[in-house]
């Protein structure tokens, strides 16, 4: 299978599963001789800035391809970071399906051609919902991050007209390692990991391991379409603040007033004082079992580990 932001910190711990599973696995990357450096068990790595199409050769033998690869939408949102996370994943995504065509032109009669996509997507798609249960077909939002996903879904979709059965993956607050979780685990050990805002807001979530095997779980079973990929047990981020001071074993009550949190943060804080409250409704019907569905399992994970 093919992968692209294999660097980054779900495609790295992603890219270790697979190969450990035994599959065969090369990447897309803007510096190969890193990436085969970063990344020992891969096959190959590709040159590709996500500017042009993706090589057409990098496809050939390919059964599987998963697209993670875009600007972190965490941060200060200028106007050049918000083109950034525009392009990177519109853009991107339309230059690897394009990439994907060429590939299955060459190969035109060969058996072994991509049979899947899995794009990474985001729950951003939904917008703030308040207390409105999520699931994948519930309406789009219509702010800056929701119009992004949604354009990006649709430069994924493209891949069906290959004959590509796809696969939106609309990922939640990934506990782990690092990401989301590195400057909340911070705050939360020097005591000011209070509510954000009102703390009212619904936080939904999903750990690494579940969000490893649920990529898994779609390049192998013929399931298609969007697909939540979060826990099935979402709370509201005031819970979430209190449990993770819990296993922390440090105070969770300083509020981050959400006027200050703007000031800080920028528009990116609407991302953190939003609303979506998402159910994984088909990951669960088609037979996937959450590891960490319980928040107090994953944290305590994450912390020890």
């Amino acid at each position: 299978m093919l992968i692209t932001g294999a660097t980054g910190f779900v495609g790295r711990r992603l890219t270790q599963y697979l190969t450990g599973r035994g599959h065969a696995v090369s990447v897309l990357s803007r510096r190969p001789d890193r990436a085969l450096e970063a990344l020992p068990g891969i096959e190959r790595a590709w040159r590709w800035d996500a500017r042009a199409a993706a090589p057409a050769e990098a496809f050939h033998g390919v059964d599987a391809v998963v697209h993670l690869a875009g600007e972190s939408v965490a941060g200060r949102w200028t106007a050049r970071k918000r083109m950034e996370i525009q392009r990177s994943r519109v853009e991107g995504t339309r230059a690897l399906v394009e990439g994907i065509g060429k590939g299955i032109a060459e190969r035109r009669g060969a058996d072994a051609k991509p049979r899947v996509l899995v794009s990474a997507s985001a729950i951003g798609y939904y917008g703030d919902r308040g207390d409105e249960e999520l699931t994948e077909e519930a309406a789009p939002g219509d702010d800056f991050l929701a119009r992004v996903c949604r354009a990006w879904e649709r430069e994924a979709d493209a891949a069906g007209e290959q004959g590509m059965r796809v696969v939106r993956l609309r990922i939640g607050i990934v506990l782990g390692p690092g990401g989301a979780a590195k400057p909340l685990l911070a705050l939360g050990r020097l005591g000011l990991g209070g509510p954000l805002g009102s703390g009212r807001q619904w936080w939904s979530w999903i750990h690494i391991d579940d969000l490893l095997r649920l990529v898994e779980h779609a390049i192998v079973n013929e399931i298609a379409g969007a697909v939540n990929a979060v826990a099935p047990e979402a709370v509201r981020q005031r819970e979430f603040a209190r449990r993770l001071g819990r296993v922390l074993a440090r105070p969770a009550v300083t509020p981050m007033p959400a006027f200050l949190l703007k000031i800080v943060l920028g528009e990116f804080a609407s991302e953190l004082l939003s609303s979506r409250r998402v159910v994984p409704r088909r990951a669960l019907a088609s037979g996937f079992e959450f590891r960490y569905g319980n928040l107090d399992e994953a944290l305590a994970q994450v912390v020890q580990g």
